[in-house]
């Protein structure tokens, strides 16, 4: 998968890094989810070692990101940077605010994505539950233990999304129209947060056994607006960083559309 992987970033340099857009005077911001089972990079951004041993399952950011141009490698994990596999400029524009997710697609082929992320009003007691389809599975429905459907007909890769009252739920992931007899994953237990969105994405591979939630959440957004993003930035989570992450899945989708995805 990695050699594969590589290849497919190699391959996709021209396009990844076209010449920079002159810096802007704002920024964006932009989370990124590591969805693709198997593979570990480390990245180097002006130089220096940012991040090291990236793996799948981690999400970072979101971050409130300077607009303007960043000097970017990425190696395999441990190489160091005489083994970067590329190296190129990477530009952030202003008015982001988006997930951009390395996954796999329907059929098992490494993919982009790039969701935008829905941070509107939130109503008193209601809290705001987005699956994300980001795995080599088939068509799901989205449904609670009792049966009640929460999203239906959802593929890779797109989304289901809608404001419930907060609270804990058992959520279960079936091929469409199998119904909760059929659930091929169960998620137990999960918070729903009042005043919260709170993005699930399923990633990896159902046939091979890598199949799994990765999730990310927005707090604050309830009938006072605010935005407080939680679920994966560690104390001190260098701006830079994830501008590099960025680079890694724009320049694994360059082969592919980027789309931005919206709730149904």
């Amino acid at each position: 998968m990695r050699r594969w992987f590589m290849s497919l970033m190699a391959a996709a340099l021209v396009f990844a890094f076209a010449p920079a857009a002159a810096a802007q005077t704002e920024g964006g911001q932009v989370s990124v989810v590591h969805g693709i089972p198997g593979l570990t990079v480390d990245v180097f951004v002006n130089g220096d070692a940012t991040l090291e041993g990236f793996a799948p399952g981690e999400v970072a950011g979101p971050l409130s990101l300077p607009a303007g141009d960043y000097d970017l490698a990425i190696a395999p994990e441990g190489a160091g940077i005489d083994a970067a596999v590329l190296t190129g400029t990477a530009t952030v524009t202003d008015g982001l605010n988006a997930s951009i997710v390395a996954h796999l697609t329907e059929s098992g082929d490494p993919t982009i994505s790039i969701f935008a992320n829905d941070l509107s009003t939130i109503e008193s007691g209601n809290a705001r539950l987005i699956v994300r389809h980001t795995a080599a599975a088939p068509t799901v429905d989205i449904l609670l233990a009792d049966g009640t459907e929460l999203f239906t007909g959802v593929s890779n890769p797109d989304e289901g999304k809608a404001d419930v009252p907060a609270g804990t739920y058992d959520v279960e992931i079936a091929p469409a129209g199998a119904g909760v007899e059929g659930s091929v994953f169960s998620a137990p237990g999960v918070a729903l947060d009042e005043g919260t969105a709170l993005i699930v994405y399923a990633t990896g591979s159902l046939a091979d056994g890598t199949f799994g939630l990765v999730t990310q959440a927005f707090s604050g957004l309830g009938e006072a607006p605010g935005e407080v993003p939680t679920g994966g930035t560690p104390a001190g989570f260098p701006v830079a960083l994830v501008v590099a992450l960025m680079a890694i899945v724009l320049v694994a989708g360059a082969a592919t559309p980027l789309v931005a995805r919206r709730g149904r």
